[in-house]
């Protein structure tokens, strides 16, 4: 099963426009944010699927979706262990 997670942008690449570093329940990664039209700022969450950021979504509404997702199981825990092994330089 394929998921859209909710991350939350720590930091834009200085040196890239197209990319960013999310923290999504503790593990950081790189994400490619050029899909969204206007790149978001440190603090916004973003929905992520395979390391693009597909959309913004509001803190209230990534923290509902984090709830929801921790009490699926094993399907997010498989797209957390997906994500840390992911790298988007």
């Amino acid at each position: 099963m394929c998921l859209a997670i909710p991350g939350e942008i720590v930091e834009v690449s200085s040196d890239r426009d197209d990319i960013a570093k999310v923290d999504v329940s503790g593990v950081r990664r790189n994400i490619n944010i050029g899909l969204l039209g206007e790149p978001p700022a440190v603090g916004e969450w973003v929905l992520i699927h395979v390391g693009f950021a597909l959309s913004k979504i509001d803190e209230e509404e990534a923290k509902a979706v984090l709830d929801f997702l921790s009490n699926v199981g094993q399907a997010y825990d498989d797209e957390l262990d997906a994500l840390q092994e992911s790298s988007i330089d």
